[in-house]
């Protein structure tokens, strides 16, 4: 029942986005990408609070695009709780975006609200299971915790994922470390140091592991 509410929430959500193409004025969609046109010349120059404004004066709460981009400029600006509410209302109009949620990440970890963070992670891993950049990042946190099995969990998806990758071949060799498993932790900083031999941080792992 969950699942198909969210499909019909989306389905509102984009049936709400396209509608003003269809019953709106060609005047009025032409002011729209106008806006947005000049909130890009705005933003190449630094001006966010004009780019902002010139967006807001056009806005409308159903646009997911506005909400998008909106939410992005305030990052920008340092406005983050604004940031976050744009890009919350972009969420709520498309719950299966995972753009609005790797927003979402920025503001948060500024504000330092990592719970918001790891939930946003793990809202796009339900969406996009084998997103190995969420997996990478929620192994980062987890390992930044010291809490090493949570942590391996998430490295060794991006390895089965991404089995050559440095960073995440070196991630999993030290979470291995950390968690006693030593020639595990070898095995990967040697794979490691196939893909970049010169790796300073799979060295440093052997040299620690080889004494």
């Amino acid at each position: 029942m969950e699942f198909l509410k969210l499909i019909k929430t989306n389905f509102i959500g984009l049936f709400i986005l396209l509608m003003p193409l269809g019953v709106l004025g060609q005047q009025n969609i032409s002011n729209i990408i106008n806006a947005f046109q000049q909130s890009y010349i705005n933003e190449s120059t630094g001006e966010y609070a004009d780019a902002i404004e010139v967006l807001k004066k056009v806005y409308e709460e159903d646009s997911y695009e506005m909400n998008l981009r909106l939410g992005w400029l305030t990052y920008q600006s340092g406005l983050f709780s604004e940031s976050l509410a744009f890009y919350n209302k972009a969420i709520e109009l498309m719950p299966y975006s995972i753009e609005p949620r790797w927003g979402v990440v920025m503001p948060a970890s500024a504000l330092g609200n990592w719970e918001m963070v790891i939930n946003q992670y793990r809202k796009i891993l339900d969406i996009n299971p084998n997103n190995s950049i969420a997996h990478h990042r929620l192994g980062l946190i987890y390992y930044g915790r010291d809490e090493f099995q949570e942590a391996h969990k998430h490295f060794e998806k991006v390895v089965n994922l991404y089995p050559f990758d440095y960073d995440g071949l070196t991630m999993l060799a030290w979470t291995n470390f950390n968690l006693g498993k030593q020639r595990e932790a070898i095995v990967l900083f040697r794979k490691a140091l196939m893909h970049t031999p010169s790796g300073s941080s799979a060295l440093e792992g052997l040299e620690l592991l080889e004494k």
